[in-house]
């Protein structure tokens, strides 16, 4: 009933798109089916009066389509151009599947200077307040085909991380990460079949840590590891952060909804204090995987 109120009373929510949820993985090629329920689902959230973010990967792999560039080039100048070409088709589709639902969407691209340096920040904060009070639906992703030079402050490596700093720039109430896998399990179930799920993670520890697997795909990157990081960053700025698999589009709003999907971790201030019971058990009975 808790998860359901919290869920239901969420009214700032950011969605972290990735690669394989609106790519083909088979082909590399875009996704329309995915992206038009991504859309339909998004929008009408947006009609209920709630505050909608995207993050989404997805540019350097609609790149490599487009300029028919072997997926196994990973070099970061190919990288770049891909990601400059991919861009504006990625929010041309965009524009496209929610306009057909009378939304309007914004492109706004960030690098790590625009959370770590004050006045871009502050700048950052401004613009989001102001599309969201015109009821624009941005669409966010790091600012690749300049990012890597930027030897001050780095980059966010993975959209992952870069989600949760939104989430925490927005003052969200909610972080929903759409994955190729149902949530966190002891280890990849995938590859181990003791593994088994953890639906509620009231706090994220040494222990719980050592379940991220690091995972690095030709069409996208990270893997639990930048997912429990970036639970991490978005608990501690009072967001809850939920990870459904990406596979049906309708597990947002099913998340939303409030059902038993997916795995949520409770922001600091949702939390009671002490470990969780859950994340213990599976700790203690996962043995050497």
């Amino acid at each position: 009933m808790e998860q359901m109120r919290r869920m239901n009373a969420a009214h700032r929510i950011v969605v972290k798109v990735g690669t394989t949820t609106i790519v083909h993985p088979e082909t590399g090629k875009t996704d329309f089916a995915k992206m038009e329920k991504l859309a339909r689902d998004l929008s009408d959230l947006a009609n209920q009066g709630r505050d909608v973010i995207i993050v989404s990967s997805g540019a350097i792999g609609i790149g490599r389509d487009i300029l028919h560039i072997d997926r196994d080039a990973r070099d970061n100048t190919t990288r770049q151009a891909c990601s400059a070409v991919g861009q504006g088709r990625m929010i041309m589709t965009y524009e496209k599947v929610f306009a057909e639902y009378g939304r309007v969407v914004a492109q706004v691209l960030l690098t790590k200077e625009s959370i770590a340096s004050k006045l871009p920040r502050e700048n950052a904060e401004r613009t989001f307040e102001a599309l969201l009070s015109h009821g624009v639906i941005p669409i966010v992703n790091e600012n690749d085909s300049i990012s890597t030079d930027e030897l001050e402050y780095g980059n966010f490596g993975d959209n992952d991380t870069l989600s949760a700093y939104v989430a925490k720039l927005v003052h969200a109430d909610l972080l929903i990460i759409l994955s190729d896998i149902d949530g966190l399990y002891t280890d990849d179930p995938r590859k181990n079949k003791k593994a088994f799920f953890i639906d509620e993670v009231t706090k994220i520890d040494d222990e719980l840590l050592k379940m991220g697997k690091e995972s690095s795909t030709s069409l996208g990157t990270g893997g639990m590891t930048t997912k429990l990081a970036a639970a991490q960053i978005a608990t501690r700025s009072g967001a809850d952060m939920i990870i459904v698999n990406g596979k049906d589009i309708h597990n947002i709003m099913k998340a939303v909804s409030g059902e038993n999907i997916g795995t949520i971790f409770r922001s600091r201030a949702a939390s009671p204090k002490g470990s969780p019971a859950k994340a213990k058990k599976a700790v203690a009975e996962r043995g050497s995987l």
